[in-house]
């Protein structure tokens, strides 16, 4: 809508006067002007999914209008078709490219290696993804290093560039989601693109080993075991589904082209509970089982939490899902990969959604740990890089209840406080348990919704 300069006058000035009374009657009470204002709502990949408006039970309604962003490339028909076929009731795909590139690029990697050892797998992974022949489904590829060919692969999340040197995607394709309703809207979804693809790793991987009959010697180790560390319970519970799809599909694809060094490979389910102890229990079991590479933890707070377990045992830990910046830096021994894209790509691409709806005063909300305070801080500098000053962000943290038996998140005194400091916009960075946050600013008097443009 156009506005005229007088008109605009006239807003700030009448911005002025509330401010300076705002000022007077002094930030403990809550402001009448601000309850009475609309308020954009935002999320992240944790809680942008159709299945997030079931956490709000019969408050469902108050996620239309909400807005966020996810590592998402436009999927091909063909492969939503393909993961259906493994679990007919998706209605997300978050992640299911993700965890089905993991296990392919782990298969790869093994099969070039000419050993299921771990850490000669490791070796691989980065070069399976740079500078080889191109390569984009799982029979070709497998057909390919079997020769003893480097392949560069490329296939439903990696579709810019490989890995960097450290092991994570040099480049990645974010989605804006929307909610219209109780659902995201497909009609209004966006695509960008973020990072940059010079940044792939140019060094050369070992040789690759040239495979021969059917059956390669047991030196090997074969079959290749690949373990689930998936959020199977917990918060992080309602993105399980498409991810546990993604590997099962690429599981029944390998296989289906023959295997890894002449045996089918074998995939051990298990639980990372987005809970440090489940997770640790699942790393120590599936070790005793003999697995080689595991594929989760589904929240970067998981994986910072066994990762130490992981490297002392030797095995390599893959997560389709992790985004906190920091893990690239963990003294991983070479041992940690991931395809999901680090958090410094989404944080811009979170900022940008909220700035393109003229937000102003904005408040960030995450849950208290290594995904949320990390994403909300490169969020924040995004926005101050903008132009919004410190003294328009709010900064609010909550811990998450530890267990299916402990006691919901209590958002209450937050929300009041976003309630006074008048925000039109709130950024909620969390998991499932996000749901008693908005439920909390409903309750204070928060009007959550769309706002018209």
């Amino acid at each position: 809508m156009l506005v005229s300069r007088a008109s605009r006058a006239a807003t700030l000035a009448a911005c002025m006067t509330f401010l300076l009374a705002a000022s007077a009657c002094g930030t403990d009470q809550p402001d009448e002007a601000a309850a009475a204002q609309q308020v954009r709502l935002y999320g992240a990949d944790g809680n942008m999914l159709n299945s997030f408006a079931a956490e709000l039970k019969e408050r469902a309604t108050l996620v239309d209008g909400m807005k966020g962003t996810t590592p998402l490339t436009p999927l091909p028909e063909d492969f939503k078709a393909r993961i259906r076929s493994v679990n007919p009731k998706l209605t997300d795909y978050n992640y299911s490219a993700e965890a089905y590139d993991a296990v392919l690029i782990s298969a790869l990697a093994a099969q070039l290696a000419g050993t299921t050892d771990p850490a000669a797998i490791a070796r691989q992974i980065v070069g399976v993804t740079n500078n080889g022949q191109r390569c984009e489904t799982a029979a070709t590829c497998l057909q390919l290093t079997r020769g003893g060919q480097d392949v560069e692969y490329r296939s439903v999340s990696m579709t810019r560039a490989g890995f960097t040197d450290a092991g994570d995607p040099a480049a990645a394709t974010y989605a804006t989601l929307h909610f219209d309703g109780q659902q995201l809207s497909d009609g209004k979804t966006e695509f960008v693109g973020a990072g940059t693809e010079s940044t792939a790793s140019t060094k050369a991987p070992p040789k690759a080993r040239k495979q021969t009959g059917e059956k390669p010697g047991r030196s090997v180790g074969s079959p290749l075991i690949l373990g689930g560390l998936l959020p199977k319970t917990g918060d992080l519970a309602l993105i399980n589904p498409p991810m546990a799809a993604g590997a099962a599909l690429a599981i029944k694809e390998i296989n289906a082209a023959g295997g890894v060094l002449g045996e089918p490979v074998t995939w051990i389910d298990g639980d990372d509970g987005t809970n440090p102890t489940v997770a640790k229990a699942t790393v120590a079991s599936h070790v005793a089982a003999g697995v080689h590479v595991m594929i989760g933890a589904g929240g970067s707070g998981i994986s910072r939490a066994v990762l130490a377990d992981v490297v002392k045992a030797g095995r390599v830990l893959f997560s389709p899902s992790n985004t906190d910046v920091g893990l690239t830096e963990l003294d991983d021994k070479g041992l940690y990969f991931r395809t999901a894209p680090p958090d410094s790509l989404q944080g811009r691409a979170l900022a940008d959604v909220i700035l393109r709806d003229g937000s102003q005063r904005i408040a960030i909300v995450a849950r208290k740990d290594s995904y949320g305070e990390g994403l909300q801080s490169i969020v924040r500098t995004e926005l101050e890089k903008a132009g919004i000053a410190v003294d328009r962000l709010k900064l609010l943290t909550y811990d998450p209840a530890e267990g299916p038996t402990a006691k919901p998140v209590d958002f209450t005194a937050a929300a009041a406080e976003i309630k006074r400091f008048g925000a039109d916009a709130v950024l909620i960075i969390g998991y499932g348990e996000s749901a008693t946050v908005i439920s909390a600013l409903a309750d204070t008097g928060v009007q959550l919704g769309a706002v018209s443009r």
